[in-house]
């Protein structure tokens, strides 16, 4: 939407039309003690070519945006082709934002739908959501479907979910008023993978869902059927937390495995990381009439209008706006709009075959620097026989991670995330993450950089 600023002279007119004599006028009812009586402590205003220069100027001391990085931890920086942000621009996505009357959104909508599809697609799952905001807020509300679903009360997350979302998790429950909510934290195994021994002598028949990452956060993937045995058995449900959706190119989707609920962070195929945000929250459950009713956020379907053409309509929104406040699944008012449409045009941009390409490169540049770095004096991968898709743990022996991560910045090289920064009693891990932008030239620097010090 344009800025469109008023001239001293329209100002005027309108003032004259309403019969005041200036703007402070239209202020009077306020009390004057409640009125700041000052100019706003604001730079004076800048020309339009002026104002560009600063931006830039402020930009620029972002230096971060131009080191090579191996950051990840939740945030990948995979390649967004300019063509995502061109087709975002188009008219036909410019209808309502929040498409209740289906006759003025019909580009939304469809979109929605086309994101739904491949999102039923992506997570191997036969319903899919508009999206929800992020994937922690699609944890949460995974968690709260799966109490809704059972009529238990405990939820057992594992560590090896991202931090983020573990709090994330904890926050919603603490929010609820049943008695006896809980949330029951296990431990990943010593290979790093999640330990089904150690979830199974906690599920038990209180037990609403277990929540694992698929990989996790550090990078492992875990086996999933037969914790899907081990949780099915006691009649609570799995959910599965996956941080970069391209490792389902590669992986079997969580569809396939057992897993009754699959939550993802869109951002790695949308937009990139932008300093932290926006992302948007894939969210897919099993097809049946229990999980339709408790799905959180709103679905759209296709369906055809009075003349037999084929059109969209909100087909399911179980939110506080369309049914009884008690009954709602979610706060949740929207969905990311936005993001979810650049996430279904770069699918499409994409296709299948590209799609695996991608991951396939990731997993091959990330298992490339994984024996480089274990090679290296000093260094050792935490979690060695794990198997992992593009993001990996390194060991700084007898060292300090953060102090590490810190050296190399200076060379401009962001050799990943110190792993204290969410485990405190983890100085000597750094989290490590690998994309398909990274080259051979990129990857060797890494090591180098490494091996210097």
């Amino acid at each position: 939407m344009r800025y469109l600023p008023h001239t001293p002279q329209e100002i005027e007119q309108m003032l004259r039309t309403i019969g005041v004599q200036n703007v402070d006028q239209l202020f009077e009812p306020i009390p004057v003690e409640a009125r700041l009586g000052r100019p706003l402590a604001m730079d004076p205003a800048l020309s339009e070519p002026a104002l560009m220069r600063h931006m830039t100027d402020l930009a620029n001391r972002n230096a971060g945006a131009a080191m090579l990085s191996f950051l990840g931890a939740g945030a990948y920086d995979h390649h967004i082709p300019p063509a995502v942000d061109q087709l975002l621009l188009r008219s036909e996505f410019y209808t309502a934002y929040t498409p209740y009357q289906p006759e003025v959104a019909q580009g939304t909508l469809q979109a929605i739908f086309e994101f739904q599809t491949i999102v039923s697609e992506l997570l191997g799952m036969p319903v899919a959501n508009a999206s929800m905001y992020d994937v922690a807020s699609a944890a949460a509300e995974a968690a709260l479907m799966a109490k809704r679903i059972t009529k238990r009360h405990h939820v057992i997350v594992c560590n090896g979910v991202h931090p983020d979302a573990i709090r994330t998790i904890e926050t919603y429950i603490s929010g609820t008023d049943d008695a006896g909510d809980s949330i029951i934290r296990t431990d990943v195994g010593a290979d790093g993978m999640t330990c089904v021994q150690s979830i199974g002598d906690k599920v038990c028949d209180q037990t609403a869902a277990v929540i694992v990452g698929y990989p996790n956060f550090f990078g492992c993937v875990a086996d999933i059927p037969k914790l899907a045995e081990r949780v099915h058995a006691c009649g609570a449900l799995l959910v599965t937390v996956t941080p970069d959706p391209y490792a389902l190119a590669l992986l079997e989707p969580p569809g396939a495995l057992g897993v009754d609920i699959a939550v993802a962070e869109g951002q790695p195929i949308a937009v990139p990381p932008q300093f932290g945000g926006p992302g948007v929250g894939l969210f897919a459950c099993r097809d049946e009439r229990k999980y339709l009713q408790e799905i959180p956020g709103r679905l759209v379907g296709e369906t055809v209008d009075k003349n037999g053409n084929r059109g969209f309509v909100l087909t399911l929104a179980t939110r506080e706006q369309h049914i009884r406040r008690e009954r709602a699944t979610s706060n949740i008012c929207s969905n990311q709009g936005l993001i979810a449409l650049a996430l279904t045009i770069r699918m499409c941009l994409l296709g299948k075959s590209g799609f695996v390409e991608v991951a396939s490169q990731c997993h091959a540049k990330a298992e490339y620097l994984k024996k480089h770095i274990a090679a290296l004096p000093g260094f050792s991968l935490v979690y060695p026989a794990a198997p992992t898709f593009n993001e990996f743990l390194v060991r700084v022996r007898g060292g300090n991670a953060k102090a590490l991560a810190e050296t190399l910045a200076r060379k401009n090289i962001l050799a990943g995330v110190p792993l204290s920064t969410f485990f405190p009693g983890r100085p000597d891990e750094l989290l490590v993450s690998v994309t398909e932008k990274h080259t051979r030239e990129d990857l060797d620097r890494l090591v180098e950089a490494l091996s210097a010090v």
